[in-house]
This record gives structure tokens, sequence and C-alpha cells, in this order.
């Protein structure tokens, strides 16, 4: 009876069909996301530039301190997943950075992902352990995790300095490299006062500098926070930076003619969003506007999957999620924006622009 209804089940399915491919793929896809967090975290493509030429299986390993075996397999993995390439020579393999691990996986590159991919493996990776209980009891698993509690979101997030730089460096690597895009997705020439809300490590204030030389940015964020962005991010040479500390749900906030809040609507619930957006509202000048950067859901929840898998990683480490450019709209207009636009960017992160009104 079992061979019998076996049968059935697969009948009228192709070949193809009766191989499970994808969900193969995705039953595994976690492998492929600690190869490349281990190899960064041991070194990997930092050794290979530095070398400025193919090294051995050997050579590589004593130069990260790792054993010969466990290198040999890391490394063809690595080349599986097209992040190394091989050289032939006198019959020994030699490994070599792709053109893509030498820009985005090396520390010392200007639009390196290295930190990102250790905030990933440091912690989103712990947290997404408890990913079912996240979805059984519709609230984050910092407690869990890390034994920290998360009534303060922040408080969870920055545990100790160690985190909240490794979260800073996170925020650091991904406005490097998508943080032009946002910025330029309207003309935002009009706003010459502009305030970065969770302004953070400063590298979108940075983005707003260089793409609007007549703007000035006030990164407005928290005590430490700030303390922390001028020891390691924002230079006295960013002579259009400057910094405003609080907290932006109870302090007065700077006067500007345009609000920037950039992955920050996302951590929040739609209740505390429009209280957020209302405080931004009434102090922003007459005729001023508020730009949000997210990770923008179609309008029919199909996607985009980059968005809806970081809509669960909300879930596992926020109070909010991510939302259609609908919604954002919604919020903003119950907090008194007008004249609302979204832009899509191609990439992660997307704009919406709300105006109020003169």
């Amino acid at each position: 009876m079992a061979e019998s209804q076996e049968m059935t089940s697969t009948e009228g399915m192709s070949a193809a069909d009766t191989y499970p491919r994808k969900i193969m793929e995705y039953m595994e896809g976690f492998l492929v996301s600690k190869t490349l967090f281990t190899a960064c975290e041991l070194g990997v493509f930092d050794v290979l530039l530095a070398a400025e030429r193919p090294l051995s299986v050997e050579e590589i390993s004593q130069e990260v301190g790792a054993s010969l075996d466990g290198t040999e397999r890391l490394l063809a993995a690595c080349r599986g997943l097209q992040l190394l390439n091989t050289h032939q020579d006198d019959g020994r393999v030699l490994y070599s950075n792709t053109e893509q691990a030498r820009v985005y996986l090396t520390r010392s590159s200007p639009v390196s992902l290295f930190q990102s991919i250790q905030y990933s493996s440091k912690t989103i990776y712990f947290c997404w352990h408890y990913l079912t209980d996240a979805v059984r009891e519709g609230s984050n698993q910092y407690e869990k995790a890390f034994g920290v509690g998360s009534k303060d979101l922040f408080e969870a997030l920055y545990r100790c300095d160690e985190e909240m730089v490794k979260f800073m460096q996170l925020m650091n690597s991904i406005w490097n490299i998508c943080g032009k895009d946002v910025v330029t997705a309207f003309d935002l020439s009009p706003f010459k006062v502009i305030c970065d809300l969770g302004g953070c490590s400063g590298a979108l204030a940075k983005q707003c500098t260089s793409a609007y030389p007549e703007c000035t940015v006030t990164i407005f964020d928290l005590p430490k926070v700030v303390r922390t962005s001028r020891e390691h991010f924002v230079s006295e040479a960013d002579l259009r930076i400057s910094f405003h500390q609080g907290d932006f749900f109870k302090d007065p906030l700077p006067e500007a003619d345009l609000y920037v809040l950039a992955r920050i609507l996302h951590d929040w619930t739609d209740e505390r969003c429009i209280e957020l957006l209302s405080r931004v509202y009434e102090a922003c000048k007459p005729g001023g506007g508020v730009l949000l950067v997210e990770a923008l859901l179609h309008e029919d929840g199909s996607g985009p999957l980059t968005a809806q898998l970081y809509s669960l990683n909300m879930l596992v480490q926020t109070e909010g999620r991510e939302r259609t450019a609908a919604q954002y709209a919604a919020l903003l207009a119950a907090a008194g924006f007008t004249d609302i636009q979204h832009r899509l960017t191609g990439k992660i992160y997307d704009a919406v622009l709300g105006h109020k009104k003169t």
C-alpha cells in the first residue's frame, strides 16, 4: 500500500520534478553562509590580497593559523562558490581572490562587507537559531540568544561597546555600497539643512554631503553612539557634518529642511512609527520633508525575497517589520506629510519622500 501511494504521488512528474533541487539548496543554504563567514573570519581573502600572488594551500594554512586539511576543504568550497580562482603550477593548485572577493571581502577595501559579514555571523546567525520561537511568540529573541532583556530595543542591540561598534560597522559598510543610490533617488538639493535621525556611523551623512555640496548634515543619535562615531568614523575634516545627542522619541529634534530616517522605521511598530514621524513633522520647517530609506516589499507581498527575509529578521531582532511603499505612505500621511512618492533603486534599499506643506 505504501509503495502504491508513493507511486501515485509522483505520477505525471517529469524527471526534473522528482529531484527537489530548490528545496535541497534551501535546506543547505546555511552551509554557504558559514563557509563565507569562516573564510572572512580566518582572513583568507586578506592573506591573498597581501601576498600579491597566488598562494598554495600550505602557505594559506600557515598564514591563517589553521590545519592543512581544514584549509584545503575551505578553499575548495570557496572556489566552488566562485570566491577564489585557482591556478596550476607544476602540479600544485594555487589560489587567488576573485575580483568580487578582492573588492568586497578584504578588510582594507573602502567598500568592504567584512564587518557586515562579521555581524551576520556573530549576532544575526545566533538570533536566527530562535526563529521558530520568534514566529510562535511574535517577539524578538535577544533574551534567549544573548541573555539580554529587550524591553528597550537599543539597550539590547547596544548591549556592550563591542556590540555597538559592530553594529555601527555594519551600517557603515551598507551605506558605503548603497548610500549614494538612496540619497540621489530624489533630487534633494533644495534641502540645505539635513538631519540624519539615528545617523549612526555617519556613512549616509557623508554620502549626502558628497552628493549635495551645499548641504550640511546633523547626525542625531544616542550619546554613546555619537561618542563612538566621533572616535571611529567621522573626522574633523568632515566640516559639514555635526552631531546632536539625544533619544528621538524623547528629546527635542533639531530644526531642519529634511529629515533622513534610514533603516529606522523598520525597527518599530506602526504606532511607534507614527509617534516618531509626528515628532519629525512638528520639528520640520514648512516646505521641508522627510526621506525614508527602507527595503520595500512589493504591494502584493510577492517579494523581493531579500525584503521578505529581512522582515523575518525584524521579527527575530526588533519590534518592527519591512513594509510596502503604500504602508510607509500611510504612516507618513498619518503624521501629516503630503505629496508622498517613492523611488526604487534596483538595489536592496529604496527611498520614500514626504513633504510638509509651506
